[in-house]
């Protein structure tokens, strides 16, 4: 034990299909990695992409709307409410994440948690009756009324 602390940052899209997309990075959260999970998002799909996000400031900064205004035929960002964690099914995959890492093993390296959290997603986008059911909650069946937001 190096009495080091590692840790992951993950981002994730899903749909009610049962589609989940993820991304697994080290450095902090922001505008330059925002865009390039948009990038790789819209690279998977062949019509436009129609992604609902939280109102985090990376996801609001100029340079990620400097980069959907150069790919508007692509993709599109359609914002939640402020303060509503509520509202957003992707938190349930951050639940369910954080449920499934193992808690009494102790990380010796950056690439233990980010191996782990990669192998979660690799799991769920093999189970899309999963990600599916993270739609299931009272609070996030607007998605599944509305619907023209999944992919």
């Amino acid at each position: 034990r190096t009495g080091n602390r590692f840790s992951v940052n993950a981002m994730s899209a899903i749909s009610t299909r049962g589609r989940m997309h993820f991304m697994v990075f080290t450095e902090t959260f922001d505008a330059k990695v925002m865009c390039r999970f948009l990038a790789r998002i819209v690279g998977h799909f062949d019509r436009k992409v129609h992604l609902v996000v939280d109102r985090h400031p990376a996801h609001r900064s100029k340079t990620v709307r400097a980069w959907l205004d150069g790919h508007k035929d692509e993709i599109e960002l359609h914002f939640l409410p402020s303060y509503s964690p509520g509202l957003n099914p992707d938190e349930l995959v951050n639940a369910d994440l954080k449920r499934s890492l193992p808690h009494t093993h102790r990380a010796r390296n950056q690439t233990e948690p980010a191996a782990e959290t990669r192998r979660f997603f690799h799991r769920r986008q093999r189970q899309p009756h999963i990600v599916r059911g993270y739609f299931g909650g009272p609070h996030v069946r607007y998605v599944l009324d509305e619907n023209p937001l999944s992919f």
